[in-house]
């Protein structure tokens, strides 16, 4: 797959570096969204219910999305934004297993972002995060 220069994505998420892409084709609206806050800086925290994953808790921050390209089955490496709703708004990076959920049940958020390296370090990400607490993340253009 050849992806577009402006889709190349660096991810730095605690003492870990990847590469990603946008998925402009299957998430415009979520990716343009996104590509004006570039750099994105917050801080990931492990999930409470959805498995082996590390989220971004947002609150009731309105991004003014609705689904595109949803999923609640996120596979290892794909980062997916919740819009809000029924749950808080949040963006959520699977490592591992995930069937994303809330307290108030199974959820669907827009795949938009793809990490294309380094996959292996993902669960490390996650298990350093699970016992260590939050850790910073910066998404930016590379």
């Amino acid at each position: 797959m050849t992806t577009n220069a402006s889709d190349r994505l660096r991810i730095v998420a605690g003492p870990y570096t990847f590469e990603a892409r946008f998925e402009t084709a299957a998430a415009p609206k979520t990716c343009a969204v996104f590509r004006r806050l570039l750099p994105y800086e917050n801080k990931v925290i492990h999930v409470r219910w959805s498995g082996e994953a590390v989220w971004m808790p947002l609150g009731e921050h309105d991004f003014g999305l609705t689904y595109e390209n949803h999923t609640s089955f996120p596979a290892p490496g794909q980062m997916i934004v919740y819009p809000g709703g029924i749950s808080e708004t949040e963006i959520l990076l699977a490592y591992g297993g995930v069937r994303f959920a809330s307290k108030v049940g199974q959820l669907a958020g827009n795949h938009f972002i793809t990490i294309t390296s380094d996959l292996d370090k993902l669960a490390a990400l996650g298990r350093l995060t699970l016992w260590e607490g939050a850790k910073s993340v910066r998404i930016e253009a590379a």
